[in-house]
């Protein structure tokens, strides 16, 4: 018997808003979705850096995610999330304004990030979908963190 080909198997993504805008990242990586803590900045870092906070005894480093993907940097309020992923080895908390939906989607309903988008969109969306007359960018989390390791080497 031949095994179905899993190329169009459905995936579930986990949608939030980061200023106006809406995006998505694969639910598979996300660890814990928590309120927003103030973090404690760490002197150099990149300016998507939030700072650290405490996760049950592990430091968690705070990406503010509008500021990495090239908006302004966002001012926490009680609202906020902060979504705990993990990417690579490294576990790292993201900035957001607020967690939407739960999505489950197949491959064949993204589609590719058109050729006009800029080099920040190109670098950090992986693609498009369409979702009840709303567009959500879907983020590749390996994208967001290789200037971080570099810039903390």
């Amino acid at each position: 018997m031949t095994q179905p080909i899993h190329h169009n198997q459905a995936r579930e993504l986990i949608s939030f808003r980061v200023g106006v805008q809406e995006f998505c990242v694969d639910i598979m990586a996300v660890r814990e979705i928590r309120g927003w803590t103030v973090a404690t900045a760490l002197p150099r870092s990149p300016g998507f850096v939030r700072g650290v906070i405490n996760l049950r005894g592990a430091v968690l480093p705070i990406v503010d995610l509008a500021a990495r993907l090239g908006f302004d940097n966002a001012e926490p309020t009680a609202r906020h999330v902060i979504i705990v992923a993990q990417i690579g080895a490294q576990t790292v908390g993201l900035l957001v304004d607020a967690v939407s939906d739960i999505l489950t989607v197949t491959d064949d309903v993204i589609q590719p990030t058109p050729e006009v988008a800029s080099d920040t969109a190109k670098t950090f969306v992986r693609g498009l979908l369409a979702v009840d007359g709303r567009m959500i960018s879907l983020i590749g989390l390996e994208r967001l963190l290789p200037t971080l390791e570099l810039d903390a080497a």
